[in-house]
C-alpha cells in the first residue's frame, strides 16, 4: 500500500507526484500511455525550452524525472475505483491501495455516436455498472464495448441482474469473455424505447430486449470513475475546489479533467496544487 496513488502519467499527474514524492509520501503513479499530448509534434508556448519540444519527448522528461525521484510508475489500464476508508485502484494488473487520490486522467473520451445513445442517458442508458447495478437487479441489460473495461462493467452486474450481453458494435472482442455472458459483436443500428431504454436494434435486423445499457468503449474515463465512488462532476468535468479537492475527503483532480483551459501549464500548475494539498491533508490525518 502506497501513501499517495496517481491515476496519470501525463503532465497533471506526475506534477503532482513530484511534490507528493519530496514530501516523503511513498507515491505509486498509474498509467497505460500518454494520451492525446503523445499526438503533438510541436511544443512552443511551454515555459523552459529554447527550441520546439514534441508532446513525447516531454512526456518521457516528466517521467524521469519522477523516476529518479522514486516514484513507482505503474503501467497498467484502471479498470475501477473503490473507497472505503482508504481508496483501491482496480487495474489491469491487480489492486493498488493507497490513503490518498489524485485522479488526472486528462479530458473524458466522447461516447460512440449510435442513434438513441444521447436520448437515453438517464432513461437506461448509464456510464457506471458500481453506480447504477442495484436499480437492474433481476433485469437484462447490455454493456457496449469490447476490452477490459467492458468486461469489468460486465462482471460488476452480473451477480446482480438475470443476464449481461456485450455488444461490441463490430468490434472484435480484445478480452476472453466468460460462459456466462453473451456477445453480439453485429454493429449496431440504434437504440429504441418508449419513456426509458428497452431495445438494441442492429444492422443486420435482429434485435434484443434490454432493461438498460452501460457504456464502456475503450478505457474508463474520469468522471467515469469519479462517479464510481461519489464525487461530484458536471458532465464530462470532475467538481473541485479552489486546492483541486473534491468532495471525497483525500481524493483530489487535476489536469483537463477538472474542464477549463486544456493547456500543459494549467495541467501543471493543477498537478502541483493538487499534490502539495494532498500532502497537507494526509499530515493532518496522521495527527488526529
Amino acid at each position: 500500500m502506497s501513501d499517495v496513488i496517481i491515476i496519470g502519467n501525463g503532465p497533471a499527474g506526475i506534477s503532482a507526484s513530484l511534490y507528493t514524492k519530496r514530501a516523503g509520501l511513498t507515491t505509486t503513479v498509474i498509467g497505460k500511455d500518454y494520451g492525446a499530448l503523445q499526438k503533438t509534434d510541436q511544443i512552443d508556448n511551454y515555459y523552459g525550452f529554447s527550441e520546439t519540444i514534441t508532446g513525447t519527448e516531454l512526456l518521457e522528461n516528466g517521467l524521469q524525472q519522477a523516476k529518479r525521484l522514486g516514484v513507482e510508475l505503474v503501467s497498467a489500464e484502471v479498470l475501477g475505483l473503490d473507497y472505503d476508508t482508504q481508496f483501491t485502484v482496480k487495474t489491469s494488473q491487480g489492486d493498488f491501495s493507497a490513503a490518498g487520490l489524485v485522479l488526472a486522467t486528462g479530458a473524458q473520451r466522447t461516447a460512440p455516436r449510435i442513434p438513441g445513445l444521447a436520448e437515453y442517458e438517464g432513461k437506461g442508458v448509464s456510464y457506471c455498472a458500481v453506480c447504477d447495478s442495484y436499480f437492474y437487479r433481476g433485469k437484462d441489460v447490455a454493456v457496449l464495448g469490447c476490452c477490459d473495461y467492458a468486461l469489468h462493467e460486465a462482471m460488476e452486474l452480473l451477480p446482480l441482474v438475470n443476464s449481461v450481453t456485450i455488444v461490441t458494435n463490430g468490434e472484435t472482442p480484445g478480452v476472453a469473455i466468460p460462459s456466462d455472458i453473451q456477445v453480439i459483436t453485429t454493429p449496431i443500428q440504434e437504440f429504441v424505447g418508449e419513456d426509458t431504454i428497452n431495445r438494441v436494434l442492429f444492422q443486420d435486423g435482429s434485435q434484443i430486449s434490454v432493461a438498460g445499457i452501460f457504456i464502456a468503449v475503450g478505457v474508463a474515463g474520469s468522471s467515469d470513475l469519479a462517479r464510481k465512488i461519489g464525487a461530484q462532476t458536471q458532465g464530462n468535468k470532475i467538481m473541485v475546489d479552489d486546492t483541486m479537492a473534491t468532495n471525497i475527503p483525500g481524493f483530489y483532480a487535476a489536469g483537463d479533467c477538472t474542464g477549463g483551459m486544456l493547456q500543459i501549464a494549467k495541467a501543471v500548475y493543477e498537478g502541483a496544487q493538487a499534490g502539495t494539498q494532498l500532502v497537507k491533508y494526509l499530515r493532518k490525518q496522521k495527527k488526529a
